[in-house]
């Protein structure tokens, strides 16, 4: 995943996503941290790959005080090698830091360990994970200190709750729910969120921020075993399908059915259009741009934005500009070439619909570490 320094006299300026290397030398290869300056043109590896046994870097998400939060995709709680698993990491000088001199700090003392993907923070600054797991849940962690300047404050003590929908014990509901506390004690997330009978989604992966038509604040996020992407309301605190296989596809007038499959990553527009990565090889791996018209929270349809032509690649980790709304990056992975790209798509005007157009031939501004899959 992408995101950009959002804080801070350099805001925008540069580009932080980590390595997801797996299934290269063994059951997972260690990560590291890579930082795109789009002022200059150069690519640094703040985090080398290997530092402190990192697994499966997969987030990306800047913290309002000003560091840089990623974490591991793989939790293998009944693995002999769990102390490698499930970890949420933060990169304090993520700005600063030269070729190889990134501060990876592990930040677990209060967070539970689960498979992280998605990351966010709301408008009160509290933070928003997932456990990317067939039966996973999703978190919510509240800060003693929001306000913290640093990570060591704002992790230092607060409640992480887990998200259930009536009664619980339940899978895939929408609905009213509530925020369950985790035993504090209990360091698999997992485990905690079952205890309290946390609601499950099927593979719950990325997410994104937004604020729908009426004023109240949701979380997006997709769920690539069932097939759809989900509306989490915080202002209500209800919880909808905002995007399934019966939403309309508009280049036929009927539901899209199995023509969206496997959604991973999600990624919002300035105008707040929510699009949705398929996490599948080409010839089907698609982007979907959701079009929710009266800003609901449940998109009325969708329609293919892009589509992956390089053989064997799929993409993953979009991610519109902030600071310039015409422009947006995307991540190109295991290409069958074993050249992974970051390509940026620049348009002339930022209404979505110029933007449609096949990502190959784009133009290319850096070479990655290969990732494979088994």
């Amino acid at each position: 995943m992408i995101d950009t320094n959002r804080t801070g006299p350099d805001a925008g300026r540069y580009l932080f996503m980590p390595f997801e290397p797996s299934n290269l030398a063994g059951p997972n290869t260690a990560s590291g941290a890579l930082r795109v300056d789009l002022q200059t043109g150069t690519a640094t590896t703040i985090v080398p790959v290997g530092t402190q046994n990192w697994q499966r870097g997969d987030a990306s998400r800047w913290a309002p005080w000003g560091g840089w939060i990623t974490g591991e995709e793989n939790w293998s709680p009944s693995s002999v090698a769990v102390e490698a698993t499930g970890r949420l990491f933060e990169v304090t000088n993520p700005t600063t830091a030269t070729e190889g001199t990134g501060n990876l700090v592990q930040r677990n003392n209060v967070i539970p360990r689960v498979s992280h993907e998605g990351l966010a923070f709301d408008s009160q600054k509290s933070f928003y994970f997932i456990d990317e797991n067939s039966s996973g849940s999703f978190y919510k962690f509240v800060s003693a200190n929001p306000n913290a300047s640093s990570g060591d404050d704002y992790f230092a003590a607060g409640t992480t709750y887990a998200l259930k929908v009536g009664a619980g014990n339940n899978a895939s509901a929408a609905g009213a729910f509530t925020w369950e506390a985790l035993d504090p004690f209990n360091t698999n997330g997992r485990s905690a969120a079952d205890n309290v009978g946390a609601t499950a989604y099927n593979r719950p992966e990325d997410m994104e921020v937004k604020t729908l038509g009426n004023g109240d604040e949701a979380i997006m996020f997709t769920a690539t075993g069932t097939h759809d992407v989900w509306t989490v309301n915080l202002t209500q605190n209800t919880i909808n399908q905002f995007v399934s296989r019966d939403t309309i596809d508009i280049a036929t007038g009927v539901a899209v059915g199995s023509a969206l499959a496997s959604p991973d990553n999600l990624a919002i527009d300035a105008d707040g259009n929510i699009y949705i990565v398929e996490d599948q090889p080409t010839p089907s791996a698609d982007i979907w741009l959701a079009k929710d018209t009266d800003n609901d929270g449940v998109a009325e349809y969708v329609q293919r934005w892009a589509a992956m032509q390089v053989t064997g690649a799929e993409p993953t980790g979009l991610f519109f500009d902030p600071y310039q709304p015409n422009v947006a990056y995307v991540n190109i992975q295991h290409p069958d070439s074993l050249n992974d790209r970051l390509v940026q798509i620049t348009a002339a005007v930022p209404e979505p619909e110029t933007y449609a157009m096949m990502l190959a031939g784009l133009g290319l501004i850096g070479a990655f570490a290969r990732r494979r899959r088994g």
